[in-house]
């Protein structure tokens, strides 16, 4: 099926490890332009070596999303430099476990910026170009949001305001044909979720965690791999999701609705 990405110029934050550079790269295969947002790091040589395999036409910005105000002249030189901006893919974010008991409400407040400004800034400055192109808007939040999993507050919080930014910008943008999506993710394997496994101890500790987590999950007991969630969010990007807005799509193995005790 063909997406009709060829020349659409896509943000996507948080691109070069996991569930982001899964949908940049299917973004690239697809003909689209990705324009990723990502701190400099280790990995940042490899990932573009990647995409440089599939695309010449890309774009790669070094940035703390932590400091919003760098967000804007990053746009304004997109925008200008490619006429249009199409789509956005805020997917950038980290479950820093900041529980109820040991959290301070100044800790909790950073959390919520670190996991949940940059989300609404990179729209606010894009949405002009984005109701010019009558673009799309994909929010990746997680299943904390609806489920809870403890000791998580103000990552569950940001995730659920994730959500009601999610239903708030498709209403108000439905009269500019701009669609707003959310994917929410549950149990993905990404670098995060294997560091986080290795915490549990040698290498038998390490599976029986993981087999734990995988026999909640009701269709197949694996994790969901991040090319799953990219071929979705590439569908809910393209305008064969015209008629899609305000949706919240679990790519989950069933993780969330299905009843985890089904034997």
């Amino acid at each position: 099926m063909n997406l009709h990405l060829d020349g659409k110029v896509i943000f996507v934050t948080g691109g070069f490890k996991g569930i982001g550079k899964a949908i940049a790269l299917q973004i690239a295969r697809e003909g689209g332009v990705p324009i990723v947002l990502n701190r400099k790091n280790d990995a940042a040589e490899g990932f573009e070596n990647e995409l440089k395999e599939i695309t010449k036409d890309y774009g790669i910005y070094f940035i703390d999303l932590n400091n919003a105000d760098e967000i804007a002249p990053i746009v304004k030189d997109v925008a200008e430099k490619y006429g249009h901006i199409d789509g956005i893919v805020n997917n950038a974010g980290r479950n820093d476990n900041l529980s109820l008991e040991d959290t301070s409400w100044q800790e909790f407040e950073k959390s919520i910026h670190n996991n949940l400004t940059h989300y609404f800034e990179l729209v606010h400055q894009a949405v002009g170009y984005l109701k010019e192109s009558k673009g799309s808007v994909l929010n990746i939040t997680s299943k904390t949001a609806l489920t809870g999993q403890g000791k998580t507050s103000a990552y569950a919080a940001a995730k659920g305001a994730i959500l009601g930014l999610t239903r708030e910008w498709a209403a108000a943008l439905a009269k500019d044909q701009v669609r707003v999506n959310a994917i929410v993710v549950s149990e993905a394997w990404t670098p995060l979720y294997a560091d986080w496994i290795k915490t549990f101890g040698d290498e038998k500790a390490q599976q029986e965690r993981l087999k734990l987590i995988t026999d909640n999950i009701p269709f197949e007991k694996r994790m969901t791999e991040p090319s799953e969630i990219a071929d979705t969010a590439v569908f809910l990007l393209s305008d064969r999701a015209s008629h899609t807005t305000g949706q919240w799509v679990f790519v989950d193995g069933g993780y969330v609705h299905l009843d985890r005790a089904l034997d």
